[in-house]
């Protein structure tokens, strides 16, 4: 747990403070103006630095929760808008926070030097992607009969039995299409990753969202070649068009090529 950081007035008495950590950035880049961070109210987003690096902070109440929605969207939509600048980011997890300025700067900035300054540079100039891509329900299950004899033959035995003796057939049926619909999301993966592999510098291939899902896969893309990677994703949307309903957002932080720790005192 958080311990008890500097001191505010706030109504009239001391209210404690921690800093909230959204990601590190070069030592030479400057705030947008009126920025504003998470918290109820928002705080003010500054920049805590310590030789070529820079920590984008903002400070919040020490007993005020974080965990909301709104949070957890702003905190990814600075970093995004931060990566859009073409302005190397490395994400915090949502959540990380320290005592104080001088806590950052001595026990997360100043130990980690290195391997910071390191990673900026591998991020300078490269932003990420994610195309999420859904089946269309009436569409996958249709292949699914048509690419698989069994299915048709469990739905057509269906038919002719009653509600309580279908109960096991109806299981059957649904593992059996299940785990056509997880082939199929296999195979589209791969074609997904074959068709952006030439745009794009690596691949992190998301957990499902739903048994619908096609794919969800990042993409970490060079700013100078992004027109291309879009390009290519809008070609693809058209070739699966009917089958899957595809969704691509960025560009955003690098929140799938970067793994950070959460500082020591959160």
């Amino acid at each position: 747990m958080p311990t008890r950081a500097e001191s505010r007035q706030a109504n009239g008495k001391e209210e404690g403070t921690v800093v909230y950590i959204y990601g590190i950035v070069p030592g030479d880049v400057e705030l947008v103006p009126d920025a504003h961070g998470i918290g109820d109210p928002p705080g003010e987003v500054t920049l805590v630095r310590h030789g070529e690096l820079a920590a984008v902070v903002s400070e919040i109440g020490l007993g005020q929760p974080i965990g909301r929605p709104a949070d957890l969207k702003l905190h990814e939509q600075l970093l995004d808008a931060t990566a859009a600048a073409d302005v190397p980011v490395i994400p915090m997890r949502f959540g990380a926070v320290m005592t104080s300025p001088e806590a950052v700067e001595e026990e997360l900035l100043t130990p980690h030097h290195d391997l910071f300054t390191d990673a900026l540079r591998e991020l300078d100039g490269r932003v990420e992607y994610v195309v999420h891509g859904r089946f269309v329900e009436d569409a996958i299950l249709a292949q699914v009969i048509s690419d698989n004899p069994a299915v048709a033959r469990q739905r057509e035995r269906l038919r002719g039995m009653d509600e309580g003796a279908a109960l096991d057939a109806r299981i059957e049926l649904g593992q059996t299409v299940n785990s056509a619909i997880e082939a199929s999301r296999d195979r589209e993966t791969a074609k997904l990753i074959d068709a952006l592999d030439p745009s794009a510098l690596a691949t992190a291939i998301r957990a499902p969202t739903s048994e619908l899902d096609a794919f969800h896969v990042a993409f970490l893309v060079e700013l100078a070649r992004t027109e291309k990677f879009v390009k290519a994703v809008q070609e693809l949307a058209a070739e699966l068009d009917g089958l899957v309903r595809l969704d691509v957002r960025g560009p955003l932080a690098a929140f799938d090529f970067i793994v950070t720790n959460k500082p020591n005192g959160n």
